[in-house]
């Protein structure tokens, strides 16, 4: 069975309902990106930050996966399809996708200040006081600006195994995730689905272009796909 690797972005979970900075000037909310996801923000206003993702964990309960995560889990009865997104949603899980790799954490997740591997499942909100096992405040499951992604290196292995790269929803412009299509292995095809999508340069693998939003791209990619199989 032939490996499609995807990665996804904001744009298939906005389809969902959830919100996105990236086309609105750096504000996320209402808020500036820097004040809530940035370990600068935890240490001003650790607060707000918590206020911010209850939030966002709140709206999580009330969007369902849209059509392009449903054919995305669907590609499973034909294709090995692992997806690498950078969505902290766990809309693709919902869906039915079995192989979801996040790489900038996860909403139902949270961890210790102290202790970046001690994470817990977590689905209400977080407060001030609320500890670890060792008395340790925790925090969102997410990285933020500045921190290390340790998902990567798993991504880059993931990558560097696909027979098919798709990449869905994202502008391309926020690394190292951004990086990923350039380790996939010469000739490997690559499907680039967003309504208005960034250049990609330096790669010598065929790129198809889809200039859809996420939906409709993914329905499109499917019939490409199935081609093939």
């Amino acid at each position: 069975m032939k490996k499609l690797v995807v990665l996804t972005g904001a744009g298939i979970s906005a389809e969902s309902g959830i919100k996105t900075f990236r086309d609105s000037d750096g504000l996320w909310e209402g808020h500036n990106v820097m004040d809530v996801a940035t370990p600068e923000g935890w240490r001003k206003n650790q607060e707000l930050v918590l206020d911010f993702y209850n939030q966002r964990r709140k709206q999580l309960h009330e969007v369902q996966p849209n059509l392009g995560h449903k054919i995305l889990a669907e590609l499973e009865n034909d294709f090995d399809v692992h997806i690498i997104t950078q969505n902290v949603d766990n809309l693709h899980e919902r869906a039915g996708s079995s192989k979801v790799l996040h790489l900038h954490g996860e909403l139902f997740k949270v961890r210790s200040i102290i202790d970046k591997n001690n994470i817990l499942d977590w689905k209400i909100d977080l407060k001030t006081g609320d500890l670890d096992a060792n008395g340790f405040q925790l925090r969102p499951h997410i990285v933020w600006f500045g921190e290390d992604v340790p998902a990567l290196e798993e991504a880059l292995v993931i990558t560097q195994q696909a027979d098919y790269f798709a990449v869905i929803g994202t502008s391309l412009q926020v690394y190292p995730a951004a990086g990923l299509v350039e380790f996939t292995l010469p000739n490997v095809p690559i499907y680039y689905i967003d309504p208005n999508p960034a250049t990609i340069k330096n790669l010598s693998n065929p790129v198809e272009i889809i200039p859809m939003n996420a939906t409709e791209g993914v329905q499109f990619l499917r019939e490409i796909l199935m081609k093939r199989v």
